[in-house]
């Protein structure tokens, strides 16, 4: 579910941790649950993560080991078992190749969690 106020907040990475602990939350409930971001969270995720994203070059050099994922389609609950199976971030260096979103019902919840990590660990996460 999605909150439309939210009280202001830092940005720092006590929110970062705690927005990923939100998210992270859902394993312990039925899947398909929605989690609670509020919608003022989820701009500043975006914009958070747009502007490291544009800082990075568009060509990467990636060293090894990195987990290569793609085709996620709003899958949160395969999205966590991603990374229980290869490890939450920052232990794994992870690469997404994309379609985070569409066809799942909690795209929300996948695109808020990969830029939470991307926000986290900007050089281990893409």
């Amino acid at each position: 579910m999605i909150r439309q106020n939210s009280h202001s907040h830092q940005t720092d990475e006590a929110w970062v941790d705690g927005i990923i602990d939100t998210l992270l939350s859902a394993r312990n409930k039925k899947p398909g649950t929605p989690t609670d971001l509020p919608v003022n969270d989820i701009f500043t995720l975006c914009n958070l993560a747009r502007e490291i994203l544009l800082s990075q070059p568009m060509l990467l050099e990636l060293g090894a080991p990195i987990k290569i994922c793609g085709d996620i389609h709003g899958q949160y609950n395969d999205l966590l078992r991603l990374f229980e199976y290869g490890n939450f971030p920052p232990e794994s260096n992870y690469l997404f190749l994309g379609d985070y979103v569409d066809r799942g019902k909690q795209s929300i919840e996948v695109v808020s969690l990969l830029f939470a990590y991307k926000i986290k660990y900007p050089e281990n996460f893409f």
